[in-house]
């Protein structure tokens, strides 16, 4: 079952994520005291609302109890963002997410039990998005607009079989560009090497092929 995802704060680094999880195919509830940013975002999100994120009987309304994943990124506002993670937090959302503006934010988000704190600019918002949609995801490096590098946590389905037996290159065209083996990085691998438990791999390629390898292939 694809995990529910909700976005509070439509700003530059929120409106990314909401996009960000629009492109991956999955669903996202967007959040804002602004309208014209709901309007902004509505397009992308599953469900876009004008709403007082720090109130906590509007929240039960938009059903938040439903989500897994929250994000709270209020811009400036520190004692909304402070407020907003509290209540996510005691309506029982198992993952919430937090932008901080300083440290002493971020010290205060970790002592209510923000799961993580993140100082993010837009650029890491795909970032954000691919390793928590996925389970194998370790990392995600943007290249290009279309190509990415990805560190997959090897599965049980690729472990013990040689990179010349998956041939990922053929079937799906990105490629095995090193793995990493406890402290060890083994740049360039030969065909003859054998995939162990632990194992992260890191891939190259088009962003599409990588997601195909990751689906299908992982």
């Amino acid at each position: 079952m694809s995990k529910q995802f909700a976005v509070f704060g439509l700003g530059r680094f929120g409106g990314s994520l909401v996009k960000e999880f629009h492109a991956l195919g999955r669903e996202v509830l967007a959040v804002d005291k602004d309208l014209v940013r709901v309007q902004q975002y509505a397009e992308y999100a599953t469900h876009s609302v004008q709403a007082n994120a720090i109130d906590e009987e509007a929240l039960k309304q938009l059903g938040v109890r439903n989500v897994d994943h929250a994000f709270v990124s209020l811009g400036d506002d520190i004692e909304g963002s402070i407020l907003t993670s509290l209540l996510l937090k005691e309506l029982g959302i198992k993952e919430v997410w937090a932008k901080a503006q300083n440290e002493y934010h971020q010290r205060v988000l970790d002592k209510i039990g923000v799961n993580r704190v993140i100082h993010p600019e837009r650029d890491m918002a795909k970032r954000i998005a691919h390793y928590i949609i996925s389970e194998k995801m370790v990392d995600y490096i943007e290249l290009s607009k279309v190509h990415s590098m990805a560190e997959l946590a090897a599965t049980q389905k690729v472990c013990s079989k040689t990179l010349m037996e998956l041939d990922i290159r053929r079937r799906f065209g990105c490629n095995i560009v090193g793995i990493q083996r406890n402290e060890d990085m083994l740049v360039s691998p030969p065909a003859d090497e054998r995939i162990l438990h632990g194992d992260i791999l890191l891939v190259i390629g088009k962003n599409e092929d990588i997601s195909r390898f990751e689906e299908e292939g992982m």
